[in-house]
């Protein structure tokens, strides 16, 4: 469920390149002093020529994460550029390139320590080419990305999994026009500072101690201990965000099923009934209203998911399975089960392990919209009077539990 976005500089022909002398302010962004400014003076030249090159750069560096950097196209790199990361500083195409095959697994080292090294590109930005006060600018072209990767080398084999952004700096000239001169990654775990603007990433994200990395690092890296089994399949989602207490994950457009509920097990009976053989999905989602009165009642839901949207076919849900539909239109012992439709969306989400109760699952949504406020992200307008808590494991089992809080986010009010 690729999420890719490549964001595109205006262009013009290609013309003669001026003479200029580059310089950068503050705010990511690259100035070339040029000698005129008039419609046909060599800024405007020098800026067509720059957005054609740096639509270009965007397009390799798209391509370099599809192919988790195999090959890593070196000529649109300085020779000496950085690599700065909340874990490791260097310097160099070689060295660049070295790290990130050891983290593939294409260097020796690699092999022994890591397996199934994988990366999501979620955006392209940035590179915008413009003209002020007889500069041209060129802004930093910045990345949002999902890493994983398993540490084999312990026994359990822990998943580590990193999101974020890098931020390309960029300079006029070598082989290809533009020349990457530095690499700076955030992580969205430690990076995120606290009550910022999200569209502007330069200034949302923030230099943390390497400690603080380690320490996010090697939490991931302890064993789990003895894990519930699962109800059924989960629901495939593309991880956008794992962020400092939560995930923002985009799912798929689902259909399923749902039956209102006074008591939990009830409610996983009669789902269970009227599913069987139809192959339900988890998790199982339960929605509850706050401040419910009797005046103005409104039942629990609980829903299984029965057919997800596949990559390629759009945003809306499948049509459910025709036994569903013959069954929730029958009437009769099935009359208060019912069909529903959930379109793609973006979640976010805060686990817990404690019991459901009503006081630990709200407890869990006001910490989660404390955390999205923080980080400037917007809940859908109206989820403040319900909470939405997911289960993914069987009933009565044993084992460390897997329960979510979900709370859907306002298209625009994230940065995907």
């Amino acid at each position: 469920f690729s999420n890719l976005q490549l964001s595109h500089p205006a262009s013009r022909p290609s013309l003669s390149k001026p003479q200029h002398t580059p310089r950068r302010n503050n705010g990511g962004i690259l100035r070339m002093s040029t000698a005129s400014t008039d419609a046909s003076s060599p800024t405007t030249q020098q800026q067509s020529e720059l957005a054609t090159i740096a639509t270009k750069l965007k397009r390799v560096l798209a391509q370099e994460y599809t192919s988790f950097f195999d090959p890593m196209v070196s000529s649109w790199y300085k020779s000496d550029v950085t690599f700065v990361d909340p874990l490791t500083s260097l310097s160099g195409v070689d060295s660049y390139r070295n790290n990130v095959d050891m983290l593939a697994g294409r260097t020796l080292m690699g092999k022994l320590l890591f397996d199934g090294a994988g990366i999501n590109l979620h955006s392209v930005t940035g590179g915008e080419v413009s003209e002020k006060n007889g500069s041209v600018e060129i802004a930093d072209v910045i990345t949002r990305w999902t890493l994983r990767v398993t540490a084999k080398v312990l026994p359990w084999k822990p998943e580590a999994v990193f999101s974020g952004i890098s931020v390309y700096k960029l300079q006029p000239g070598g082989k290809e026009g533009i020349t990457i001169v530095g690499q700076t990654d955030y992580w969205d775990s430690i990076n995120i500072k606290e009550g910022m603007d999200p569209s502007v990433p330069q200034t949302q994200y923030q230099t943390v101690s390497k400690t603080d990395a380690i320490q996010d690092f090697l939490g991931q890296l302890q064993p789990d201990g003895f894990q519930a089994p699962a109800a059924a399949p989960e629901v495939p989602y593309l991880l956008l965000r794992r962020g400092n207490g939560y995930e923002l994950r985009q799912y798929p457009g689902f259909c399923g099923i749902e039956t209102p509920y006074e008591r939990r097990d009830y409610g996983f009976g009669s789902l269970g009934a009227f599913a069987k053989g139809m192959n339900p999905l988890a998790p199982s989602i339960m929605k509850v209203y706050n401040d419910n009165d009797e005046a103005e009642f409104k039942e629990k839901t609980m829903t299984w998911p029965l057919q997800f949207a596949m990559p390629g076919e759009g945003k809306e849900a499948p049509k459910p399975p025709s036994a569903a539909v013959e069954k929730a239109g029958g009437g009769g012992q099935w009359r208060s089960i019912s069909l529903t439709e959930q379109p793609q969306r973006v979640v976010a989400i805060r686990a817990f392990e404690d019991a459901a109760m009503g006081p630990v699952v709200r407890n869990c949504d006001r910490e989660l919209r404390a955390l999205l406020k923080s980080d400037g992200l917007t809940p859908v307008k109206g989820s403040e009077e319900f909470v939405v808590f997911t289960q993914y494991d069987a009933v009565h089992s044993m084992g460390k539990r897997r329960s979510e809080v979900w709370i859907d986010l306002e298209d625009g009010g994230h940065p995907f």
